[in-house]
């Protein structure tokens, strides 16, 4: 059989006091709710805050359009390195520049390898024989 709940109904209120009271007091400060824009400021009065409030948005708008206006071109932020030089989509880039950056270690590697011999440099007077990397007195 279930038991039956005894209490004071009187408890309950007064529980629900202290329940509030420690609510309230650790609600943020008025100063805290304006920072967060939760509450206009109060300075003004409040037929005045929707005007301000306008002013703001417009002159927020305006400092937008005046800084997009100045924005540089694409192709000046290719030319200062600032934007990739690629259509690629944004997705692939990383893997377009692994790529590049691949390829051109290859195609150094290719041309070290292919490089002329320091005899034939000096052969063809290119190099003198002071300057040959490969012997110890070379001046490099």
């Amino acid at each position: 059989m279930a038991s039956v709940d005894e209490t004071p109904l009187s408890a309950a209120p007064h529980e629900r006091r202290n329940s509030l009271e420690k609510h309230l007091q650790m609600r943020p400060d008025v100063q805290d709710l304006k920072d967060r824009h939760i509450l206009l400021d109060t300075n003004i009065s409040p037929s005045l805050q929707a005007a301000r409030q306008e002013l703001d948005r417009q002159r927020t708008q305006d400092n937008l359009k005046k800084n997009l206006e100045k924005r540089p071109e694409r192709e000046e932020l290719i030319e200062r390195n600032i934007l990739p030089a690629t259509n690629a989509a944004p997705a692939l880039q990383a893997h377009a520049r692994e790529l590049e950056k691949h390829m051109l270690a290859d195609n150094l590697e290719h041309k070290i390898q292919n490089r002329p011999q320091p005899e034939d440099l000096i052969e063809q007077g290119i190099l003198e024989e002071d300057e040959d990397p490969r012997s110890p007195t070379s001046t490099s």
